[in-house]
């Protein structure tokens, strides 16, 4: 009786973490200040990892505000916000991060990118083996505009791999009893 106890916690172990791995965060850009010109977007962007699956809520003052996603790197940079792939206006916006990769986010409003309203999120894979990505330079301007990038993953398991060592378990459990 002791050894099926000691597998079914086992068991039960992986599934937790499965569920874990398999939850999607909510991320509300800049934390409790939201998408605002006075967010420090580097400081918070810094604490935080974006996987797959994960979102994107953009809170702020809708008609004061607004969310932009940007095509390239040369966009974001140069605060080009006629290369939009996404305009969003509601106030609280939430965008989906459906495949790993560099994704660029800046305020539609005149003059709010060039003063920092901008940031860059990396979106790493499930498995955590995307590149990570080093901060970028802040732009140069009188305001200090900043530009920011995710951390990278940590996590090692992917969650195919969970599932794998999961469903060998439960074989293995139920095979001996």
């Amino acid at each position: 009786m002791g050894l099926k106890n000691t597998f079914f916690l086992v068991l039960v172990f992986f599934v937790a973490l499965i569920t874990k791995e398999a939850q999607a965060e909510k991320h509300v850009v800049g934390g409790s200040q939201g998408w605002d010109e006075s967010t420090d977007f580097k400081s918070w962007v810094s604490g935080e990892k974006f996987k797959v699956g994960d979102e994107l809520v953009f809170k702020y003052t809708s008609g004061l505000h607004s969310v932009v996603e940007l095509g390239s790197e040369s966009a974001y940079k140069s605060c080009d916000l006629t290369t939009a792939l996404d305009s969003k206006s509601s106030g609280n916006d939430v965008v989906k991060l459906d495949k790993a990769g560099t994704r660029y986010f800046a305020c539609g409003t005149m003059g709010h990118c060039n003063q920092g309203m901008k940031v860059k999120i990396t979106v790493q894979g499930g498995s955590g083996n995307s590149p990570s990505s080093s901060p970028s330079s802040p732009s140069s301007s009188s305001s200090g505009s900043s530009t920011t990038t995710s951390a990278a993953s940590t996590n090692s398991y992917s969650f195919a791999s969970l599932v794998m060592v999961a469903s060998v378990l439960a074989i293995f459990m139920f095979s001996m009893f």
